[in-house]
């Protein structure tokens, strides 16, 4: 099948590629650049609109129209021409709507997954403050059960009575004052192993950080004798050495507490040993437990500051 050359020179005078003016006068008839220009229209969205077809141009085969364009042809063109145009502009708006529906989706997206995020942040801070209040409520019951604990030893060490609670039952009561019937001597020597603890924390009351750190001390040393009180290693202190008289030695009632447990000077003051056949277990298990309250309650010693004043 031709197209007539005539017919293809117009398509082309109208802004279309040579490709598609072949398709559009092959595939409309070869009749007229009206028809032609509908078919390209209707069919630009084909994948092959621009390869070019396998026809024949002739330049012979004269179209039906007239040599000379008439104004109406002239009009009718530009009737086509107006319609690309706004075709044209249509795709384009709709193609802009597109973008602007994708930008708000997206916008929409951003927002729900900050939103998402701060109520993450916000529930995890919640739960955070939630647990800081039961761990504070957690540190004061202990506190009080560590001073309550506290007041029932110095009731036992100085033999006073203690508190008859009905919820307790009669066979424990019978056992605590059982225990409380402690040797007169025991009894003495606990109340000056406190005193020299209190001693200690009242000549540092503003250096908190020492006082934990000479406690902590000396109840590595009871431990160490209370654990293994073979080893010879663990019953000698070189009072000579620095470590020990930062921590416990230039503290007041320092070294008398661990004399008071057991230790004695020896070797020209040099050390300080612990003679294996007077360790007494019960005495040192009473100055750990003096430690440990030390440590762990805050008012130790402060209450009998308040009596003697």
């Amino acid at each position: 099948m031709e197209v007539s050359m005539k017919l293809l020179g117009e398509l082309e005078s109208l802004g279309f590629p040579r490709a598609r003016a072949v398709r559009g006068l092959h595939y409309s008839g070869n009749t007229n650049v009206e028809d032609a220009v509908i078919w390209i229209i209707d069919n630009e969205n084909d994948p092959d609109i621009d390869q070019m077809p396998l026809v024949t141009i002739n330049m012979d085969i004269e179209s039906p129209q007239p040599d000379d364009i008439t104004e109406a042809i002239k009009i009718k063109e530009q009737e086509l021409r107006d319609k690309v145009r706004e075709k044209n502009r249509e795709e384009e708006k709709r193609l802009e709507r597109e973008r602007e529906k994708e930008r708000i989706r997206a916008g929409k997206a951003l927002q729900e997954t900050k939103r998402i995020a701060e109520e993450n942040e916000r529930q995890r801070l919640i739960a955070l403050r939630k647990a800081e209040k039961e761990e504070e409520k957690r540190a004061r019951e202990k506190v009080l059960k560590k001073l309550e604990v506290d007041k029932l030893e110095r009731k036992r060490a100085l033999g006073l009575p203690l508190e008859n609670r009905a919820a307790k039952p009669t066979r424990p009561i019978v056992q605590e004052e059982e225990k409380d019937s402690l040797p007169v001597k025991s009894v003495k020597k606990d109340d000056r192993l406190r005193e020299c603890l209190r001693s200690l924390k009242l000549a540092h009351m503003d250096d908190n950080a020492r006082v934990k750190r000479a406690f902590q001390t000396l109840l590595v040393y009871v431990g160490n004798v209370a654990k293994s009180p073979d080893e010879d290693k663990f019953r000698k202190i070189r009072l000579g050495n620095p470590k020990f008289q930062e921590r416990v030695g230039r503290l007041k009632g320092g070294i008398e507490f661990l004399e008071l447990c057991g230790f004695e000077r020896s070797e020209g003051n040099e050390l300080l040993v612990f003679p294996r056949d007077k360790v007494d277990m019960q005495l040192l298990n009473s100055a750990g437990s003096l430690l440990k309250s030390a440590m762990i309650n805050p008012f130790f010693g402060l209450l009998e500051k308040v009596k003697e004043d």
